[in-house]
């Protein structure tokens, strides 16, 4: 089974993906990581990577082939990134979402050194640009919204909620849908 988790950035998905990989013995998979990465390899920051995106999706298709040739390879796989569920569609799709001040306020406690934000304006503006970014990308890119909740099986607001309560819920749906798979064989 594969477990694609999208969301909006500061939401705590990458957290709450690495934390249902281990709980249920999946290989884990962060396109998020792999983009961080591309762009330190070639000096830029992660924003400076997105707006460059813009124009050049090669950093984009990079991260895409990694996430379909696991995907291809591996039964028991969660992925972290926005549009895994399209590149997977034949997984379990999960959405995680936070208010936008929730979200500031964990993307500044997480200390990314691309992000060098200083200030909770700073960083809600920064949430801001970078989803206008994405979901202009993905739009040209793949004729799609990841941000469009229609997209999942699952859309959990991680607001007032730790990694933990948010990987219960994906790992009892998880059981729920396996379940539910396993009585129609």
């Amino acid at each position: 089974m594969i477990i694609t988790i999208g969301g909006t950035a500061g939401s705590g998905k990458t957290s709450v993906a690495f934390a249902i990989a281990k709980k249920l013995g999946y290989t884990y998979f962060g396109a998020g990581e792999i983009r961080r990465r591309y762009a330190l390899d070639h000096g830029m920051t992660l924003e400076q990577l997105n707006e460059l995106s813009e124009s050049d999706p090669k950093s984009d298709h990079f991260a895409d082939e990694c996430m379909r040739t696991l995907a291809e390879r591996e039964d028991n796989l969660v992925v972290d990134g926005r549009v895994a569920f399209f590149f997977i569609p034949k997984s379990i799709k999960v959405f995680i979402d936070a208010t936008l001040d929730i979200r500031a306020a964990r993307v500044m406690k997480d200390c990314r050194v691309e992000e060098k934000i200083s200030c909770l304006a700073d960083a809600k503006a920064s949430l801001d640009k970078r989803q206008v970014s994405d979901e202009k990308r993905y739009k040209t890119l793949y004729g799609i919204n990841a941000f469009d909740m229609s997209n999942y099986d699952l859309v959990i607001d991680s607001t007032n909620k730790v990694i933990d309560e948010v990987a219960g819920e994906i790992y009892r749906f998880v059981m729920f849908k396996s379940n539910c798979i396993n009585k129609k064989e």
